[in-house]
């Protein structure tokens, strides 16, 4: 086998990644949408061993060595480009709210492979981006909306041979421009694990029947058709589920979908997310008010564009 190439000392990336919101209701670990809420992440080869900086959200807990996320997902991606790095600086700008279902976990993944494929001249197709940012949590939806921006559809081929990676794809569908998005953050974190656990092993193919079919409704409605968002975002097979292991985001849900609001749980929560068109009305404004004083963190987001890669050469 020939040696890596090594990468110039010096060598910079600048990597800019949205957040994302996955399911959408229906969509379980389908769809995605890029949110315009950022982590930035700078790269430089160094002569030697590793250096992270990390401000903003996380700051306190993430670790500092070659456990972190993004420092893994820059080893891969520099190995699937055929380069080598003898040491990195890196530096996290972090915004998204960790654990909150806002995609924090794939923007980091996306950031570490992003950086190291700019850095290694961009060999690497957003298809190979998405594969190997995919590969670290093991479902696509986060991760293709954050490197292709927008909405996506994504799924997840498993091998017969059980030997074989999954392949993990996602394909972007344009959303209509008067969509906007307004999250609900809650001042606790939710684990995906734990989440998950509650799920049932089995469904009713009647509820598996409505899911299809308010996935469908909702691609839809993200491209052409915004006034079928409350309809799209209906959902049997997760959030009713949840609601017990994250009371404050299913009473948020509620409210707003009771006021005629696209709310959804985002992810794993615990985020409510409401998507709507144009500006926030009267009733909206009212009831973010009342999430504020609450005690939750309401943030306004426009669709985002895929993530960007500057790449400063020594």
């Amino acid at each position: 086998m020939s040696e890596l190439a090594a990468l110039p000392v010096g060598l910079k990336a600048n990597v800019r990644v949205p957040g994302s919101s996955a399911n959408l209701g229906p969509g379980f670990d389908t769809l995605g949408l890029a949110l315009g809420i950022y982590d930035t992440v700078e790269v430089e080869v160094t002569d030697s061993g590793l250096e992270i900086e990390i401000h903003g959200e996380g700051a306190d807990d993430l670790p500092r060595d070659e456990s972190h996320l993004v420092v893994r997902a820059i080893r891969s991606g520099l190995d699937a480009a055929g380069v080598t790095a003898p040491g990195l600086r890196v530096v996290c700008h972090n915004t998204i709210p960790q654990s909150r279902g806002l995609g924090s976990s794939a923007a980091a993944a996306v950031a570490g492979v992003v950086a190291a494929n700019t850095l290694a001249g961009s060999p690497l197709d957003d298809d190979a981006v998405v594969q190997l940012s995919s590969e670290f949590e093991g479902h696509p939806d986060n991760a293709g909306a954050s490197v292709v921006g927008g909405a996506v559809v994504s799924w997840t081929d498993i091998p017969v041979d059980g030997h074989s990676k999954p392949q993990y794809r996602a394909v972007r569908i344009p959303v209509d421009p008067s969509i906007r998005a307004v999250a609900l953050v809650p001042n606790f974190h939710a684990s995906t694990e734990a989440v998950r656990e509650v799920l049932p092993s089995h469904v009713t193919h009647i509820d598996a029947r409505f899911n299809v079919s308010r996935t469908a409704v909702m691609t839809a409605a993200l491209q052409s058709h915004p006034e079928l968002l409350w309809e799209g975002t209906r959902d049997r097979l997760h959030q009713p589920y949840r609601s017990d292991v994250l009371p404050v985001t299913a009473e948020w849900v509620n409210r707003l979908r009771n006021r005629g609001y696209a709310a959804y749980l985002s992810g794993a929560g615990p985020t409510a997310m409401v998507l709507l068109t144009g500006e926030v009305d009267e009733t909206l404004s009212s009831l973010l008010n009342d999430a504020r004083a609450a005690g939750l963190t309401v943030h306004e987001l426009e669709v985002a564009g895929p993530a960007t890669a500057e790449l400063t050469r020594p």
